[in-house]
């Protein structure tokens, strides 16, 4: 099985660690999980990283998700590489807004290690083998 490797964008270090923990309790162990406080700084760490699944606030300072997905596109980092969007939005246009943006499904906050784990596997199917 070949070594997966995240990104965790959210400029809540605690929320960061919150992820990576809800991730590992689903049985989704990452060789390496990168983490970043804003999308600008995602972007940093994709032009020197590469990896398999890209988690991401909406609502972050400096840059925020929808805007982090379009800079990611258009700089063409990580083509290919499932986003999976957090957010504490209940407004179906605004989750409409970054799905049509290139995310590939969205948790909201609280979520529990098995909605992760739901949303992550039919991502990380073909991947992993």
């Amino acid at each position: 099985m070949r070594d997966l490797k995240a990104l965790i964008v959210d400029d809540s270090s605690v929320m960061r660690k919150i992820v990576e923990r809800s991730l590992r309790a689903a049985g989704l162990n990452f060789s390496d999980v990168f983490e970043a406080g804003s999308g600008v700084e995602a972007l940093e760490v994709l032009r020197g990283k590469n990896v398999d699944l890209i988690f991401s606030d909406i609502n972050m300072p400096h840059m925020d998700g929808l805007e982090f997905l379009r800079q990611l596109k258009a700089a063409n980092l990580a083509p290919g590489v499932p986003v999976v969007m957090i957010t504490t939005e209940s407004s179906g246009d605004h989750v409409m807004q970054v799905v049509e943006a290139g995310a590939k499904g969205y948790i909201r906050k609280p979520f529990t290690p098995d909605q992760v784990k739901d949303r992550v596997l039919p991502l990380l199917e073909g991947i992993a083998g």
